[in-house]
């Protein structure tokens, strides 16, 4: 004999499974959803009468709405958001996809390649638009500094991070240096540097010109000024987008102006403010509507996850109309970014 308590349990699995079932049909057809649409197409074992009322208090929650008046239903970002807390087991990409996946990956040439791969990846996956931020200097740790003898008073200071990032200056030293004396400051920056977190080297670089002969010591204060201003204390920050096409595909999915999507996303302050949730590997986040911060990005929803093995070296994600197959875009990101994580960390 079921108890008060079984049946309010039971009503509410049901009430979550008619939830799903409009889920899947809108994002499926762009269409509202009708009870009786929801008898035919999944086996829930109840009529449409009960389906009419599950869909009733749906609506009173908030969860589901009426777009106009016919009899058709859709969610609402609060019933997205329902769906993706409760989204239990996400189907993972097939193991043909996978291949996939790595096999593109691997084929690239340095990083530049693989971010550039994973954007379009991620893009032709999801069918939204992608973004993946460079990994962050001072997230990593110095592989080598290297000094490039451009001219006898001019050379170029490449830092060399262990996610595989290059950044380079061109310096004027002022006075005419040998190739011996750049070889011992070289071997001084190196001695200072490698092995260390970007974010806490700039005290180590300071220290430096202290610690060198009398007759490099000129030399060292200008190199270690333009690492500390240029690549330690104001570390670039860049991205990659891709796929922006995808969104003019749907442009009913946006209640607001497509635009306005649009602009936001050439502003690359706002697309690292997307990007600042994904502070752990392997651990999705979804944004869905209203949740944005960005005013103009209220009409969409946002996945993103941070990438590296362990240390997230950057965050990587795609944005795209509430309307989205979350499961399966949940499921892409973590793929793409976990295979990513482990090119760039050598596995």
């Amino acid at each position: 004999m079921s108890t008060a308590g079984e049946v309010a349990v039971n009503a509410e699995e049901r009430r979550f499974a008619v939830l799903q079932a409009i889920v899947a049909d809108y994002v499926s057809t762009q269409e509202p959803v009708a009870s009786r649409t929801i008898v035919e197409r999944h086996n829930l074992g109840v009529s449409s009468a009960t389906v009419r009322n599950d869909m009733a208090v749906l609506e009173e929650d908030g969860l589901i709405a009426q777009p106009h008046t016919s009899a058709g239903r859709i969610p609402t970002d609060k019933g997205y958001r329902l769906f993706v807390d409760r989204i239990a087991d996400v189907k993972p990409l097939s193991s043909a996809e996978r291949r996939a996946v790595q096999t593109f990956l691997d084929g690239a040439v340095d990083l530049d390649d693989v971010l550039r791969r994973s954007v379009r990846l991620l893009a032709q996956l999801t069918r939204q638009v992608a973004v993946v931020q460079y990994p962050t200097l001072t997230r990593s740790t110095v592989r080598h500094v290297e000094i490039v003898s451009l001219t006898p008073a001019r050379v170029m200071l490449v830092l060399i991070t262990d996610s595989g990032r290059v950044d380079q200056r061109v310096v004027d030293l002022g006075d005419v240096v040998s190739d011996d004396d750049i070889a011992a400051v070289r071997g001084h920056l190196n001695a200072a540097l490698v092995g260390h977190r970007l974010a806490a080297a700039s005290a180590a670089v300071a220290e430096l010109p202290d610690k060198v002969p009398g007759e490099l010591r000129e030399v060292v204060i200008t190199l270690s000024t333009v690492l500390i201003e240029t690549l330690v204390e104001h570390p670039e920050e860049r991205i990659v987008l891709g796929g922006t096409a995808n969104l003019t595909r749907n442009v009913a999915d946006f209640p607001g102006s497509l635009r306005q999507v649009l602009e936001a996303l050439e502003e690359q302050v706002v697309v690292l403010k997307l990007l600042a949730a994904a502070q752990d590997p392997g651990l999705v986040t979804v944004r869905i509507g209203e949740e944005n911060e960005v005013e103009d990005l209220r009409g969409a929803s946002v996945v993103s996850i941070g990438y590296g093995a362990g240390t997230v070296l950057g965050g990587m994600g795609v944005l795209g109309p509430t309307r989205m197959d979350y499961p399966g875009t949940i499921a892409a990101v973590h793929a793409v970014a976990r295979y990513v994580g482990d090119i760039l960390s050598g596995r």
